[in-house]
């Protein structure tokens, strides 16, 4: 089974490192620090040859007439010690082999001075200087670091020979050999015995030293994994929003000091709430792994990286020279997700499989000085990739009054506008195409700046939706109808627009609830107006939002029928009590074809029982074509334009004259 990186990370945590045997820890006390021995060892013995060459000294006071053959002696034997050691440390012998070449100086030094002092005349003398073997002995245990066997074979070599040089020198007697015998022994015996002890001691400093190492690669690597872990992606793998940012930090530093262009690019797989509700959770989770894996390779070869930014959102940052370089990626990503042909046959758009909706940004002189800058100009781009019809890819362009600056200066008006009283409403009449008589208006909204110029809705309202600010403004439009229209009977029924924000949004229908309870007015007086389009998914949110505003009376409309994938799904699912045909059918009736076509939904929707009204009556021929078809209610500007409350407080003169325009001939 393939793991992902995270779960890598965990294995990692709970695995405990292995830990050597006893024959491998052996092994490494004797690798352990070679060099180090080495140079030990070879500075001991220079020190060692200075001390022996200085007891020349004791030589010519102690035994002065063979001094001449003992310091001889003494100089051939350090002269062969030291060209043996500099031989093998060029020769990079190892530092067994060293410690036993100063073992073995250390023997021949003793033997090499004992032979020539014993032909002295002096009895009594080198019957006492015989004693200095002992400091051999302590040389090979205590002053170097040999091994203890390597000790103990060159002692017994050095006792040997005090032995057997004490036995075969008869002038001296019993009792003195045996006292002297027994102090070489002794000698040998504590000094051995010293020499194990610093070995034990050396092995269990070796041993806590490896220990204390092993610790320390332990906490080392558990430490890298717990960091691979806090900026890792627990479900896909990839770096997580953490990460994300640190690097996107480095990319501006770059970008800010050397001008290393580069590019943002966010990624949303369509529909996938919808993907999560259908298949499960499970399933869901399995898609964002397959989708980040096939996006991790597509990435690599740009020499990118990319990490998991949201729920289904996943973000790109690549180094990159020119616009149409981050256009190819761009694309590049959009399709690796439609080649991977994930089934997703709960959408309404005309796709079955799982794409994704593609959204970049690119460094440039007018970024600015900000580092959120890039991220959100991506994030534009991104929206306006969503409301294109997604599976698509949009860079951001300043230019687009969707994407510019403009933009953001409206999403800071909106912020202000009910405050500053900066937005307002209109209404258009609806007339009963029977009677002539006004059955309804729509609210319209409106914005101003704050030095009276107007915003078209085609600006701010998509600003609104992404920015959420539509979610006040909503509420506010609907407490506004209340007040300036229906409180006071003004007329019968006002319709608002609502977003598929605001009805996903929990509470939304709580919120109509207490609006309608302030002011006192009844649900049956107030029409809701969804728009058939693709931000609008059938999920159990939105469906339920619906029941529960029918239930408060409220009166629910589809609005621009015929324009979006969902249509007929939406009259199947839900009661609508009117039917709005977009005004394009109506304009489209210049042919035979078009007005075939009006024809033909005015039949699919009639069938269903539903209420129509058609946008766009412009001109006295369309009217009288509504007349025709019997449509129920027709909207438009040769039935009425958008107008203040104030014009609908005193119904205006020319209303009955509009009436008697609206009734059928004969």
């Amino acid at each position: 089974m393939k793991h992902t990186l995270a779960d890598v990370v965990e294995i990692d945590l709970h695995t405990e490192p292995p830990r050597p045997a006893s024959a491998e820890l052996s092994a490494l006390y004797r690798q352990e620090g070679q060099c180090k021995r080495k140079q030990a060892t070879r500075h001991g013995l220079w020190i060692a040859v200075a001390a022996y060459l200085l007891f020349s000294i004791t030589d010519i006071l102690l035994v002065p007439d063979v001094a001449f053959y003992t310091i001889a002696a003494r100089f051939a034997v350090c002269i062969i010690a030291i060209a043996a050691l500099e031989t093998q440390f060029r020769l990079n012998a190892s530092a067994n082999a060293i410690d036993a070449t100063c073992a073995g100086a250390v023997i021949l030094a003793y033997a090499g001075w004992l032979y020539p002092a014993m032909m002295t005349a002096d009895i009594q003398s080198i019957s006492y200087y015989m004693v200095y073997g002992a400091i051999f002995m302590m040389s090979v245990n205590l002053f170097f670091s040999f091994h203890f066997r390597l000790s103990v074979v060159a002692s017994v070599i050095i006792l040997v020979i005090f032995l057997a040089a004490l036995l075969s020198f008869p002038p001296m007697d019993t009792t003195y050999k045996l006292a002297f015998g027994t102090f070489c022994a002794s000698c040998f015996v504590f000094t051995s015995y010293v020499n194990w002890k610093l070995n034990r001691e050396r092995y269990k400093v070796f041993l806590n030293a490896l220990e204390a190492k092993v610790q320390h690669n332990e906490a080392s690597e558990r430490g890298k994994a717990l960091l691979r872990l806090s900026n890792t992606d627990p479900l896909t793998g990839l770096a997580n929003r953490r990460a994300i940012d640190q690097r996107l930090r480095s990319l501006w530093n770059d970008w800010q000091k050397s001008g290393m262009s580069f590019a943002a690019i966010l990624i949303d797989v369509d529909f996938f709430k919808r993907y999560n509700d259908c298949y499960g959770h499970q399933e869901g989770d399995r898609c964002l792994i397959l989708v980040a894996n096939a996006l991790e390779a597509t990435i690599s070869a740009y020499g990118g990286s990319i990490g998991r930014y949201g729920g289904e959102e996943f973000i790109v940052l690549a180094h990159l020279d020119t616009g149409e370089r981050v256009a190819e990626l761009a694309e590049a990503i959009r399709r690796t997700v439609e080649d991977l042909a994930l089934a997703h046959g709960q959408r309404r758009d005309g796709t079955s499989i799982v794409t994704v909706s593609v959204g970049a940004s690119f460094t440039r002189n007018q970024t600015g000085t900000k580092l959120e800058k890039v991220i959100h100009e991506a994030d534009r781009a991104l929206y306006a990739a969503k409301a294109s019809g997604r599976n698509c890819v949009r860079l951001f362009d300043p230019n687009d009054p969707q994407s510019s600056d403009e933009s953001e200066n409206v999403a800071a008006l909106l912020k202000i506008a009910i405050d500053q009283h900066l937005v307002s409403l209109v209404y258009q009449p609806i007339r009963n195409v029977a009677s002539g008589r006004v059955d309804a208006v729509e609210a319209l909204m409106r914005l101003r700046m704050l030095d009276g110029t107007a915003v078209t809705p085609s600006l701010f309202i998509p600003v609104a939706e992404r920015t959420g600010a539509i979610l006040e403004l909503g509420r506010w439009a609907i407490r506004t109808v209340c007040r300036e229209l229906l409180v006071n009977d003004h007329v019968p029924v006002v319709s608002v627009n609502v977003s598929p924000l605001q009805l996903k949004t929990p509470g939304f229908a709580a919120s109509v609830a207490a609006i309608l309870g302030e002011t006192g007015v009844g649900g049956g007086r107030l029409a809701l107006e969804i728009t058939e389009g693709l931000e609008m998914e059938m999920h159990s949110d939105i469906l339920r939002c619906i029941s529960d505003l029918k239930t408060l009376g409220i009166k629910i409309w589809l609005d621009d029928f015929g324009t979006g994938f969902a249509g007929l799904s939406w009259l199947r699912l839900i009661d609508f009590d009117t039917v709005k045909i977009d005004r394009s059918f109506l304009h489209d009736c210049g042919t035979p074809r078009g007005k075939a076509m009006l024809q033909d939904i005015i039949g699919l929707v009639r069938n269903r029982g539903h209420n129509i009204l058609v946008e766009g009556v412009e001109t006295d021929e369309q009217l009288r074509l509504m007349q025709e078809f019997r449509i129920d209610q027709v909207q438009g500007y040769y039935v009425g334009r958008p107008a203040p409350a104030e014009t609908f407080t005193t119904p205006p003169p020319s209303d009955q004259r509009r009436a008697r325009l609206m009734r059928p001939a004969g």
